[in-house]
This record gives C-alpha cells, structure tokens and sequence, in this order.
C-alpha cells in the first residue's frame, strides 16, 4: 500500500475511532422521548450524557462494511449517527425503526445501546447543498449534504473509491463506490459533485473538531461535472519561473506540465526540478529515487507555501533525455534577500559560526536521520546549510567554526506576506558540497576566551587565597567574644521561649478544662435519662413480673394447698419490699452514684433465686479467678444484665435449671448464664418493635463499657448469654454538674433539669 494510502486508512480510522470513543456515563435519566434525529441534535453533551430515551424512524443514508454495525439515518429534521457497535448492519436505503438512548459522543450527540428494526426501503434524502465553508465547519455532521471541487489525487482501496477534493483552498476527503471501467488517475484534475453524509473527526478526549470527511453510499452520487479531457503531460510546457506569473484564464484548478533536471529530493516529500529560467519546488508523494541530473516531467497544481510559488500534488516520472551534469550557480546574499534563486542550485559564501546536530523523533519515540546543521553569516544575513546523514557527520563538525566556507546545494527560501525574505536554507546534497576557503587565525575569539579564562582563574586563586587567611586570622581573634554572644542569646532565647510555653500551656489547660466542663455537663444528663429508663425496666419490670408469676401461683394453690399459697404470699411481700428498695435506691442514684457496698456473687444468687424460684426453675452460680470488687458501674450493670436474663428464662425457656458462671480475669470479668430450656432461633427473636427490650437493654449496657454480648441459641438445646466487660477501659461515671438550673436541647425537645443539693 502507498504512503498516501496508508495515511488515509490512518486518517479515516480515526474520524470513527474518535465519534465510537465512550464518554461519561450518569444514571440521571429524564423523563420524556425523542422522536426524530433534530432533538438529539439539539442535546448539549451534559443532557445526551443523562440515556434519555430515543425512538426515531428514517432512512439509512451511510454504513460501510467495516463499521461493525454502525450507521447513519436521516429523518425530515435531520440525521444522526447510530452506534450499533457489534451489531448487524442496515443497508443505505433501507427504512428502519430505531430504539436506543442519547449519548454525548465525541462530538455530537448521538443514538447508542440501540436495536433496529427494518419497515422497508426507500429512495435516500436529497442531499442538501451547502457551502465549502459551512461544510468544513462542521455544523453539517451527520447530514446528507452535496458539494463540488476538483479532485487532486484518487486511489482505491478495496472496494471503495478515495479521492481528496479541494474546494475554495479547503481540502476534504470523499469515499464512493468504484464506477465501473474506470481509472482512479484519470479522475485527478476533474470537476466532481458529491453527494453524501458528512462525518466529522476530531478529538475526542477534548470533543475539538479537526476535519471532516463524506461518504458517498451511491454511484450517482459520484457525478463528474468537468472530467479531464486532455492528457496533462499532452499540455504545453510552462517554464519553472512561470508557474506563479500572470496568465490569461489561469485557474488554481488545471494543472501545468513543467520540465526540469532534478537536483535534490526528498523522498515522499518534495522534489527540486531546475531549467534554464530558474528553479521549482515539487510536492509528490512518490517515493521513487531520482538521482541529481536525471531529467524530468511533472504536471501538478500550483500553489503557493510561504508565499513562494509551488508545484503541488504532482505526478513525477523520467524522461528519456541523458542525465545532466549540472553546476550550481553564484549567488550573493543580496540576491537571495530580493527572493532570486528559490529552489534553484546555487553555490554561495559565508563565515560559519556554528554547526548543530540533532536527529528526527517521530511520535512512536524512534530517531531518524540525523540533521547537520551548519549556521553561516554573510554580511549581516545567518542562513543554514543542512545535510540528512544516518550518522553524524565527522567532516560537517570538524569544520572550524570561524571558516569562511563556500556551500553548494538547493536554496530554499521563506517569505513573508510582504515579500521579503526572512530565512534560507541550502539543501546540501552530500558532504563535498561544503568547502573551506580560509580558516580563522590561531587568535580568535574563542582562543581570546579560553586566555582570559585561565588569566581570570590565576587571579581568583590568589585573591582567594588573601581573603581566606584575613579570614582566618579575624575568626581567631574574635571566636571567644562571638561565642559568649551566641550563649548569651541562647540564653536568652531559652528563658522567652520557655516563658512563652508555659503561658501557652496555661491557656490550653483552661481551654481544654472548660470544654471537658460542657461536656461532661451534656453527658452527665444524657446519661441519666439513660440510666433511668434502664433502671425501671430492670428492677420494677422484674420485680412486678415476679409478683405477677407468685400471685398466678397463690391463686391456683389457695384452694388445694394453703400452706403453699401462704408461702408464695410470703415471697411476694419480700419481693414487695425488695421492689420498694430497689425504687428507693434509684431514687437515691439520682442524687448521688454511691450505692451500698455488696457482694456480687451473693447479690446474683439471691436476685435470681427471687425470679426463678415461683417457677420452679433451680438456680447454680460459680466463679472463677480472684473474686473481688469492681467499679460500682460495673458490678451495677453486671446485676441488671443478669436480672434480665434470668427473666427471660422464667417468662420464655420452660427452663429446670439456670447456670450463672461469674469469671474474673486480670482485665475483664465475663458473666454467663446457661439454661436448659427449649430455647429459639436468634434469627427469629422479637425486639423492641414488638415491645420486647429485654435484649437490646443489655446489649446496650455491654456497648455503654465497650464490652462483648453474645447470645448463643438452638431450639430444643437451651440458650447462652454471655457479657464481657474490659475492666481497665471502664471510665467512672461522671460527676453530676452543681449548678441550679440546666436547659439542654433533645431532637424530641427540650429537657429542663433543676439539680440540688
């Protein structure tokens, strides 16, 4: 495949790389449906981002085979692009019914995630016509659209016909079918209407237009308005320096037939022809050798680059005449400012005063030729001379600089728009092209450098040497006084900074102190709210429901057995005074935490003997370890935990025995109670929203000192519950604030305390 070629696939697969390329996706569906192609048009990328909803129906008006699926359609508002990526393709012509979702696309709006249905077929829309400029803009993404221009090269690849049109100085690609019988070559030069959709390429990570290319479904819609008629190399020759001169009924669009010896190429780029009127820069894409001297013919378009004249898109080939000989000619710098000699051959003066070497990277990272660059003065005017070696060139860089040198090669030369020129460079054709009239004197200014550099460097040493024994002999004399000075200061330094800590330290104590104050004033009655609810539910709760349990049983006793019922009444009225007790004692908590000293062992037995005892449940406790007091907090909640856990086995398990096992460790003390009752599913435990608190009390109680509660449950083989509180990260209560009256805002309200002593 051609170079030309290659850059064209390249091309094309980028214009729908870029459309295809995913963009940001949102889950922000807005309600409604868009029905034709002008709505989704209409969308910013923001809006096509949110998947709205697209049902549209038209025709197909583009979808190449290698699209994987991927189309265009066209309704009465408009066209759009489908992204069907993956999927089967339509036909152009085929009328379908298309379903999908909006999507921002690389450029414009488009229909993805879509499923299609065919409804039949249909001629496709009349292509609009639109203007060079409008169509190069953009703005005619997606549309069937028409526009004429001149073909300046034709190729084919596979079955698809490429040509690049130029229309108004723009340039454009277009892809048809191959007409039958044709000659790609033979189109160059001719008049064409196109008629297809426009698809634009451009950047898709930052959504910037480049290009813009048409596909052409049809062979109508590849019409040739003005073919070309005449063989271009049948044409009369034009000399070199005649391309840009006035002509009656010159066009940019005919070609011109030029003749010349070559006398420099740059293989793909561009080739240097010469005759005896001057000489011609040629832009070819062929990559064919043509040796200096060879004589050659071109026809080509004329342009201008630099605002010097050129030979574009031309076609190059040998003629039979014999290979030239050519001398190049003299030129002085004068006459390269007035622009003569562009392109030309030519030999001219100067001093060099430099010469660079760097090579070519291109994008994949890789070095090409290596460029020499020579930098030559004449006058008051720098130019360059510039050879491509795939090495450097010893005998380019040894030149000395300061050379007066004589350089022989193509002059190629840079203009502005007001015609003067602002650079030239010479082509040079091999390393003998460069010759050195004189070399510079031994004095020059680079040698001058170099002796006064040494000269400087002498006389730094010596100065240096001076300054660093006064130096020394001042650090001597005054190192004690300086010494004292710096501890004075340290000193000094010292007592300040010290001051200042232990002020800082000061204010940050009273900070900190007034903010724990607040604190502790907030949770200190956030926690006997807490506390209080808890309170009721363990110890009245309890209470009334032992009651309850010993009255069931008086009354079914009474009867039968009074002595049994007398005995029940008995365990009511000690757990009546033991109800009375325990409301006491919490309404003493509310005034002071101090409770009575007690065992909590015994205080465990004798609560649970309490409970279980009407219900004919035996009760067996055992400790481990060193038995001894705790905090007063958590021997408390220790007994609230175990008071409810023995009810539950009462009201729910059908339990015979009850095992509380009491075990204390150097860090935590665990409290278990084991029964051997019909026990549950855990997952199927009722709570707090069918009036159950049982359980999340004492779970809360464990998370209020960072302790573990666990229940382990099987139906038929009885249930465990086990709490382990981490003794040493018990924290004491706080102490109630003393102060008259405390106002502090709930969610539910505001709870106003009035606290005395």
């Amino acid at each position: 495949m051609s170079y030309k070629r290659k850059a064209v696939c390249v091309w094309l697969f980028l214009v729908l790389f870029s459309r295809w390329t995913a963009c940001s996706q949102t889950t922000n569906q807005p309600a409604g449906i868009l029905t034709n192609a002008a709505e989704v048009l209409s969308l910013s990328a923001e809006e096509a981002g949110r998947w709205i909803k697209v049902s549209i129906k038209g025709v197909v008006t583009a979808a190449e085979p290698g699209w994987d699926g991927r189309f265009f359609v066209q309704d009465a508002s408009g066209g759009v692009f489908v992204d069907n990526v993956g999927g089967i393709s339509p036909v152009p012509g085929d009328v379908v019914s298309v379903s999908g979702i909006s999507y921002p696309g690389g450029y414009a709006p488009c229909v993805t995630g879509p499923s299609w249905k065919k409804i039949g077929t249909a001629p496709l829309p009349d292509a609009r016509p639109v203007t060079i400029e409008q169509f190069m803009s953009g703005t005619e993404d997606s549309q069937r659209v028409k526009i004429s221009g001149v073909v300046r090269t034709a190729w084919t690849n596979s079955n698809r016909l490429g040509v690049e049109l130029v229309s108004g100085g723009y340039r454009f690609h277009a892809y048809a079918p191959i007409p039958p019988e044709i000659k790609p070559q033979t189109l160059v030069g001719a008049k064409v209407q196109v008629r297809g959709t426009a698809a634009v390429s451009f950047n898709a990570p930052l959504r910037h237009f480049i290009s813009v290319v048409m596909f052409c479904p049809l062979l109508s819609d590849f019409i040739v308005e003005e073919p070309v008629t005449v063989d271009p190399f049948e044409e009369p020759l034009t000399p070199l320096n005649g391309i840009a001169q006035y002509r009656k009924n010159r066009s940019l669009n005919n070609r011109i037939h030029v003749k010349g010896v070559v006398t420099y190429q740059r293989k793909g780029v561009d080739l240097f022809i010469e005759d005896s009127t001057g000489g011609l820069q040629i832009k070819t894409a062929q990559t064919g050798s043509f040796l200096p001297g060879d004589a050659v013919e071109a026809v080509g378009f004329s342009g201008v680059e630099n605002f010097l004249p050129v030979l574009e898109d031309a076609t190059v080939r040998k003629i039979s005449e014999s290979r030239t000989n050519i001398a190049p000619q003299n030129a002085s710098v004068a006459e390269l400012q007035r622009g003569l000699y562009h392109a030309s051959y030519i030999t001219v003066r100067g001093k060099l005063l430099d010469h660079l070497g760097h090579g070519v990277k291109s994008l994949s990272g890789e070095f090409g030729d290596l460029k020499t660059v020579l930098v030559i003065q004449s006058t008051n005017f720098l130019f360059t001379a510039e050879k491509d070696t795939p090495d450097e060139n010893a005998l380019l860089t040894s030149i000395p600089i300061g050379s007066v040198v004589e350089v022989s090669g193509t002059c190629l030369l840079q203009s502005g728009e007001d015609g003067k020129i602002k650079s030239a460079q010479i082509l040079l054709s091999d390393s003998d092209s460069v010759r050195i009239i004189s070399k510079p004197s031994w004095f020059t200014s680079q040698h001058l450098f170099i002796v006064l550099t040494l000269v400087l460097s002498v006389l730094l040493v010596a100065v240096s040497w001076t300054i660093m024994v006064y130096k020394k002999n001042s650090a001597l004399s005054s190192s004690i006084h300086e010494k004292e000075l710096a501890q004075y200061e340290l000193q000094k330094a010292h007592d300040t900074l010290e001051w200042r800590v232990k002020e800082r330290t000061e204010q940050l104590k009273f900070q900190i102190t007034a903010r724990k104050e607040s604190e502790l004033q907030f949770r200190a009655v956030l926690t006997e709210r807490t506390r209080l609810a808890q309170e009721l539910h363990d110890t009245l709760e309890q209470t009334l429901t032992g009651i309850s349990l010993q009255l069931a049983t008086v009354a079914k006793l009474f009867s039968k057995n009074p002595d049994s019922a007398f005995y029940h009444l008995g365990l009511v009225r000690n757990m009546m005074r033991q109800s009375q007790v325990d409301l006491r004692r919490s309404i003493w908590d509310l005034r002071s935490r101090e409770l009575e000293e007690f065992d909590l062992p015994n205080a465990l037995l004798t609560s649970a003997r309490q409970i279980a005892d009407s219900a004919g449940v035996r009760v067996e406790i055992e400790t481990k370890g060193f038995v001894r007091p705790l905090a007063e907090v958590v021997e408390e909640n220790l007994l609230r935990i175990g008071q409810e856990a023995l009810t539950n086995v009462v009201k729910h398990s059908e339990a015979r025995l009850a095992k509380i096992k009491l075990e204390y460790n150097s860090e935590t003390v665990v409290l278990e109670i084991a029964d051997d009752g019909k026990g549950f599913a855990p997952e199927n435990c009722v709570g707090p929203n069918n009036g159950h608190f049982g359980l999340l009390g004492m779970s809360e109680r464990a998370k209020r000192f960072s302790g573990n509660f666990s229940i382990v449950s099987v139906p038929g083989k009885g249930t465990t519950v086990r709490v382990e509180f981490p003794i040493e990260q018990i924290q004491p209560t706080p102490p109630k604030p003393e102060f008259a009256e405390t106002q502090i805002d709930y969610e539910a309200g505001i709870a106003n305390t009035d606290s005395r002593r």
